[in-house]
C-alpha cells in the first residue's frame, strides 16, 4: 500500500503531533521516553483515511449533483429518488470493487518488485550494496559512513531488501495479509460512499412524511443545508490527519462541493430550458 502525505501524517501518534504543534520540546521528550513501540508501529487508521474521506466526499457530491441537476430540471420527487438511490448504490459498489482491485494490484506489483530485488541481492550483492552506498552519499553521507551503514544493514538480507525497496524504488512493502487489508479498504469505500451519498436524498423521504404541508422547494433547500454542513464537517475531520487548520479544511471542502453543486444545478436548468423550448 502506498503512503500519501495525509496517511503518513495519520500514523504519527497524537502526543507527538501535539508536541510539535505546540513547539514543546519537553512534551516531545516525555513522549519518546514513555511511548510503547508495539502500539505505535501497528497503527492502521491512516490506511483507511483515503477510502473513508474520498468515498464519503465522492458519495455526497455525486448524490447532491443528481439532486441539484434534477431540481434545476424541475423533475418530480419520485424521479429524483429513483435516480439518486439507484445511482448511489451502483456507484458505491463500483467504487468499493475498484478500491479493492486497485489496492490489491498495487500490492502484488510491489511484492513482485521485492522478489526481483531479493533475487538480485542473492545473485549480485556487491552491485546492490554499491547502489545503496551511492544513494546514501547523494543524501549527504560521507563515503566511509555510507560504507559502514550499508555493509552493516546488508548482513540482514530481508531487512536490507526492504530498505532497498524504500530507498531505491520509493515503495512501501505491504504486510503479509495485504489482500485482507485491500478488502477492508474496498468495504470502507463502499460504506462511506453509500452512507454519505444517501444524506442529500433522505430529506426527500423524511421531510414529506414528517411535514406533508411543506412545499417541494423546501426539500431542495434542506438538501443544500444538509450537504453543506456535512461537507464542512468532513473537511474539518480531515484536518485531524494533517497539519492544516480545521476551519480552512472545512471551508475548502464546502466551497469545492458548492461549486460542483452549482454547476450541476445550472446544467439542469439549461437542459430543462432546451427541452421545454423544443
Amino acid at each position: 500500500m502506498s503512503t500519501t502525505t495525509d496517511e503518513s501524517t495519520a500514523l504519527v501518534p497524537n502526543a507527538a503531533r501535539k508536541a510539535y504543534d505546540g513547539q514543546d520540546p519537553e512534551a516531545s521528550k516525555n513522549f519518546h521516553d514513555t511511548r510503547d513501540m508495539s502500539t505505535e508501529m501497528h497503527q492502521t487508521e491512516g490506511g483507511f483515511l483515503k477510502p473513508l474521506i474520498f468515498g464519503g466526499l465522492d458519495g455526497i457530491l455525486t448524490s447532491f449533483a443528481i439532486v441539484a441537476g434534477a431540481a434545476g430540471g424541475s423533475m418530480p420527487i419520485p424521479v429524483i429518488l429513483v435516480l439518486g438511490f439507484s445511482n448511489i448504490f451502483a456507484d458505491a459498489l463500483a467504487m468499493g470493487v475498484g478500491e479493492f482491485l486497485s489496492s490489491k494490484a498495487e500490492n502484488e506489483w510491489i511484492l513482485s518488485e521485492r522478489k526481483r530485488e531479493n533475487w538480485e541481492m542473492e545473485n549480485y550483492p556487491e552491485g546492490e550494496i554499491r547502489e545503496m552506498i551511492d544513494i546514501y552519499k547523494e543524501r549527504g553521507m560521507s563515503h566511509e559512513d555510507a560504507v559502514t551503514v550499508i555493509n552493516t544493514m546488508a548482513k540482514y538480507k530481508d531487512f536490507f531488501v526492504d530498505v532497498m525497496m524504500a530507498e531505491e524504488l520509493q515503495l512501501q512493502v505491504p504486510e503479509a495479509d495485504h489482500k485482507v487489508e485491500s478488502m477492508k479498504e474496498g468495504v470502507a469505500m463502499f460504506c462511506a460512499f453509500a452512507s454519505f451519498g444517501s444524506l442529500p436524498l433522505l430529506g426527500y423521504v423524511i421531510i414529506p412524511a414528517t411535514f406533508p404541508s411543506l412545499p417541494e422547494e423546501m426539500l431542495f433547500t434542506a438538501a443544500c443545508v444538509v450537504t453543506g454542513v456535512v461537507l464542512f464537517l468532513m473537511g474539518s475531520v480531515k484536518s485531524i490527519f494533517s497539519a492544516s487548520n480545521w476551519f480552512v479544511c472545512g471551508m475548502e471542502t464546502f466551497l469545492l462541493g458548492g461549486a460542483c453543486a452549482t454547476l450541476a444545478y445550472t446544467i439542469g436548468q439549461f437542459v430543462d430550458g432546451l427541452v421545454s423550448e423544443s
